[in-house]
């Protein structure tokens, strides 16, 4: 893998708009434009727009498509009616998760989308089990842009761009569309905890759709908005991320996502390891923290239960909307309760915290 970052179909832009880029999965990307609570609160006000380009995308094609991806994924795949989304999971002969991917199910196919820190290792992972699968697997990631406008004026600014009914698309579903005169995919999905639409475009005309919908947003208030924010938004809506609440070493239902996992649907990788876990008697639970004052959590600082150490905190932020510091951890099944009093070291210094119950928001 080269050691230059890869650049989307929007690098130019968001240069030219002082995007402040950093190297994320090996993509340059903009972590902010003007500053991460204003993004953050015009996302949960009105809208933004952010290039997801860099996560992975991947179509299974062919007869046994179906099929291979119920191997490969915890959730029930054959059951996915067409213009359906489901969250789901890869995970390794241990049961320990390789990665949280989204199934999307067209007419013509199945649409994996994977997180850009995964997409190398997901494809190697597909290589080493496909032997023996009738389908095909073509890595979009290059020839597809992504982007997501998400906030309660999202559909109404993506509506009139396609030749569907953005409007009358339900919470993870998705189509095939016609977005300005291209052969387009749209979804109901995001990553910030409001409602939101996606769109994957070919690449060479994803940055003038990035523009018109600048254009034609500008009038109900929609900014880009940089991964900074992204990370608050979903913090706040209590989404596990990859690398901090989710890892090769965290189990499904350690991690709380039993609804991800349905085990007498198919055979996955890794079942038997996963049932053997999921019927343990005592593990780690993810927990949400309320923080006392302003200071923040971050990820590693060790979470007591009076004089022992009970837990370790995997991302923290003061929440722009709530206006208190908050966290994910996972703490022992013992002190894991909601209400339960406990205390995060911040540099040396023990903050008080309490349990509280996830998501710490949560839309109307």
């Amino acid at each position: 893998m080269s050691d230059v970052p890869l650049q989307t179909p929007f690098h130019s832009w968001h240069v030219a708009h002082e995007g402040r880029m950093v190297d994320f999965a090996g993509w340059d990307m903009p972590v902010q434009y003007t500053s991460i609570v204003q993004e953050h609160h015009a996302v949960r006000t009105g809208a933004g727009l952010f290039d997801i380009s860099h996560m992975g995308r991947l179509v299974f094609s062919g007869p046994e498509a179906d099929v291979f991806l119920d191997r490969l994924l915890t959730n029930d795949v054959a059951s996915i009616e067409v213009g359906r989304v489901r969250y789901a999971l890869v995970c390794d002969q241990s049961g320990g998760i390789l990665d949280d991917v989204l199934v999307y199910r067209f007419q013509e196919d199945y649409l994996l989308v994977v997180n850009a820190s995964n997409r190398l290792k997901i494809l190697e992972w597909i290589e080493t089990h496909q032997n023996g699968h009738d389908v095909t697997v073509t890595d979009r990631t290059i020839d597809w842009a992504m982007l997501a406008v998400q906030g309660p004026r999202a559909v109404e600014l993506v509506g009139p761009l396609a030749d569907v009914p953005v409007a009358d698309l339900g919470y993870y579903r998705c189509a095939s569309a016609i977005v300005m005169g291209h052969e387009s995919r749209v979804s109901r999905t995001g990553y910030t905890g409001e409602d939101g639409v996606e769109l994957m475009v070919p690449a060479e005309v994803g940055l003038e759709v990035w523009q018109r919908l600048m254009e034609t947003g500008a009038a109900v208030g929609l900014v880009a908005a940089g991964l900074g924010c992204r990370d608050t938004l979903r913090l706040e809506a209590a989404m596990p991320l990859y690398g901090h609440e989710l890892s090769e070493d965290i189990d499904p239902y350690t991690a709380g996502l039993a609804f991800a996992v349905k085990p007498d649907a198919a055979g996955f990788i890794g079942r038997e390891a996963v049932l053997e876990l999921r019927d343990q008697t005592s593990r780690r639970r993810r927990i949400g923290l309320r923080l006392e004052g302003r200071r923040i959590a971050r990820e590693g600082a060790a979470v007591f239960s009076e004089n022992r150490r009970v837990g370790e905190v995997t991302s923290g932020t003061f929440s722009p909307t709530l206006e208190e510091s908050i966290a994910m951890a996972y703490v022992d099944e013992g002190v894991a309760d909601e209400g339960t009093a406990l205390a995060v070291d911040i540099r040396g210094h023990r903050v008080d915290a309490t349990i509280v119950t996830l998501p710490f928001y949560k839309r109307a």
